[in-house]
C-alpha cells in the first residue's frame, strides 16, 4: 500500500474539514459568544500543522491510489474528522468528556443523530451550529466534497467515492470524476438554499432555517430544540421537513438526470417507485392506526404526524414532532420496520438501502419461479435491465454482514446491563443511522446513560453503517495486510 499517498490526503481532507470551523467563528462572532473563538481557532491551526508535518514527512508520490489505499484513507479520513471534530465541543467545556464529545461527532458526522445531549437548547449558538454543520458535511460525503475542492484527488477519486458514497452502485454523471462531485455537492446546495428559504417563511430565524435544513438534507436529525421539530407546533414546519426528507432520500443522481431532461429514466426507475409506494403505504396505516386510536382529533392531524414520522425514519433522519413510543402497537411496528429499510442508493440515508431490498425481494420471487418451472430460465431485473450475478452476491454478502454487526452491536450493548429491548433498538438506530429508537433511545431520551466502551463501540458501528460495512470490516481481514 502506498501509505505516504495516503497520509497526504488524509491530512488534507482533515484540513479541508477543520476550515470548514470558519463558520461557527463567524457564528460566535454575531452572537458575541467571543470566549469560544480560541477553541475552533485552536482546532484549526493544530490541523493546519499536521497538514504541513505530513506533507514534509512524506513528500510526493507518484503513484496512483490503489483499491485498498483507498478503503484505508476512507475509514481514517473519518474516524480523522470526528476526532478534530470533536475538539471544539471539549476545548470549549460545552462537553467535558472526550468520549462523549467523540460520540456527538461521529453521530454528526454519520448522520445518525444519536446524542449524549440532556439540555441542547443551553448550548451556544456557535456550538449548535458546528453540531448540525458535521450533518451537512458527512451527508453528502466529505471525501466527495474533498474530491469536488482538490482536482488533483481526481486521480483516483472514483475509488474513494465508491468507497464513501452509499448504495451498492457509484455512477458518474460527468466525463470527470471531480466535475461529478462538484455536480453532486452543488445540488446539494441548492436544495439546502431552497429548504432554508421556505423554513423562514415559515417564521424560523436563519440560524434555525440553516441547522434545520442541515440535519434534514443530510438525514441527520441533531436540531437546535431539546423538542426537535415537534418545538414549533406548526403544520407548515412539519409538511416543508416532510417533503425536504423524501427528497433526501432520493438518489442525487435522478435530480441531475432531471434537470438534464432525462425525465423517462426517472419515472422508470424500479427503486424510487419503491421508494415512495413504501412511504404512501406506511404513511398511511399510521395515520389510520392513529386515528382509530384517537391519538390525533382527525385525520388531517395523524396524517401530519403519521406522513411525517413515516419519512423521518424511512430516510433515516430521526426527526419526531411527538414520543411515538407513546403511539399504538400497530404504528410502532410499522416504524420499526421502516428501520430496516433506509432511503435509495446514493442518497444522504442511510439503512440497508430500498434497491438491496427490492433486488433481493426479485431474487426470492425468481427462485419460486424456479421451482415451478425447472428449465426456465430467469433473471432478476430493476429499472428494465438485468442485474449481474456478481452484483447480487455482493448484495448477499452485504445483509449478512449487517446483519452480523446487528447482532454484535446487540450483545455489546446488552453488556451494559440495558434491556433486551433498548439493546436491540440501540444496535439497529445506531448501524442504520436513524438516532432515536424503541426503549432507552427513545423519541425523548439520549445515549448519555452508556459507559465509555459501549459509547466507543457505538461511534465505530455509526461509521461502519455510514460507509456501508464493508468500507470499515475489511481492514480487519489479513488479507487486506498482506503484499
Amino acid at each position: 500500500m502506498n501509505l505516504k499517498l495516503v497520509a497526504r490526503i488524509v491530512a488534507i481532507l482533515l484540513l479541508v474539514v477543520s476550515s470548514f470551523m470558519l463558520l461557527p467563528v463567524f457564528v460566535a462572532i454575531y452572537y458575541r459568544e467571543y470566549e469560544l473563538i480560541p477553541s475552533f481557532l485552536a482546532t484549526i491551526l493544530s490541523t493546519a500543522t499536521l497538514t504541513l508535518t505530513a506533507f514534509a514527512v512524506t513528500g510526493p508520490s507518484d503513484r496512483q491510489l490503489g483499491t485498498r489505499d483507498g478503503f484505508l484513507m476512507v475509514t481514517l479520513s473519518w474516524l480523522g474528522s470526528a476526532a478534530i471534530g470533536a475538539a471544539p465541543f471539549y476545548l470549549s467545556g460545552s462537553i467535558p468528556r472526550y468520549t462523549d464529545a467523540f460520540f456527538e461527532t461521529m453521530s454528526g458526522f454519520s448522520t445518525t443523530g444519536a446524542t449524549i445531549l440532556t439540555e441542547i437548547e443551553a448550548l451556544p449558538y456557535a456550538i449548535l451550529f458546528w453540531r448540525s454543520l458535521t450533518h451537512w458535511l458527512g451527508g453528502m460525503g466529505i471525501i466527495v466534497l474533498t474530491v469536488a475542492i482538490f482536482p488533483i484527488l481526481g486521480v483516483g477519486g472514483l475509488q474513494l467515492i465508491k468507497a464513501e458514497v452509499p448504495g451498492p452502485t457509484v455512477d458518474k454523471i460527468t466525463p470527470k470524476i471531480t466535475e461529478t462531485a462538484k455536480t453532486l455537492w452543488l445540488i446539494y446546495l441548492v436544495l439546502t438554499v431552497a429548504q432554508t428559504l421556505l423554513l423562514m417563511l415559515g417564521g424560523l430565524s436563519l440560524f434555525e432555517g440553516l441547522t434545520h435544513t442541515f440535519g434534514t438534507l443530510a438525514t441527520g436529525g441533531f436540531h437546535v430544540k431539546n423538542a426537535s421539530v415537534g418545538h414549533y407546533g406548526s403544520s407548515y414546519i412539519n409538511v416543508v421537513t416532510t417533503v425536504f426528507m423524501l427528497m433526501a432520500g432520493v438518489n442525487f443522481i435522478l435530480y441531475f438526470k432531471t434537470v438534464t431532461g432525462r425525465v423517462r429514466s426517472v419515472t422508470g426507475d424500479s427503486e424510487l417507485k419503491a421508494y415512495l409506494a413504501i412511504f404512501a403505504a406506511t404513511a398511511l396505516a399510521i395515520s389510520a392506526a392513529l386515528r382509530m386510536q384517537n391519538t390525533y382529533g382527525d385525520f388531517l392531524t395523524s396524517l401530519e404526524h403519521g406522513a411525517f414520522q413515516a419519512a423521518s425514519i424511512l430516510t433515516t433522519t430521526g426527526f419526531v414532532t411527538a414520543d411515538f413510543e407513546l403511539w399504538p402497537p400497530l404504528a410502532k411496528a410499522l416504524l420499526l420496520m421502516l428501520m430496516f429499510f433506509g432511503g435509495c442508493s446514493g442518497s444522504t440515508g442511510g439503512g440497508v438501502k430500498i434497491v438491496r431490498i427490492l433486488t433481493l425481494v426479485k431474487l426470492g420471487l425468481s427462485e419460486m419461479k424456479y421451482l415451478l418451472h425447472p428449465r426456465g430460465v430467469f433473471s432478476v431485473r430493476l429499472s428494465g435491465l438485468p442485474v449481474p450475478k456478481n452484483a447480487i452476491y455482493a448484495l448477499a454478502g452485504f445483509l449478512v454482514l449487517y446483519l452480523m454487526s446487528l447482532l454484535v452491536t446487540t450483545v455489546v450493548v446488552s453488556s451494559s446491563g440495558v434491556d433486551i429491548l433498548s439493546a436491540f433498538a440501540t444496535a439497529l438506530v445506531t448501524l442504520g443511522n436513524i438516532g432515536p429508537g424503541f426503549g432507552v433511545v427513545g423519541a425523548t431520551e439520549n445515549y448519555a446513560h452508556y459507559p465509555d466502551y459501549v459509547k466507543w463501540f457505538l461511534s465505530v458501528v455509526m461509521m461502519m453503517g455510514r460507509l456501508e460495512i464493508f468500507t470499515v470490516l475489511i481492514l480487519f481481514t489479513p488479507r487486506f495486510w498482506k503484499q
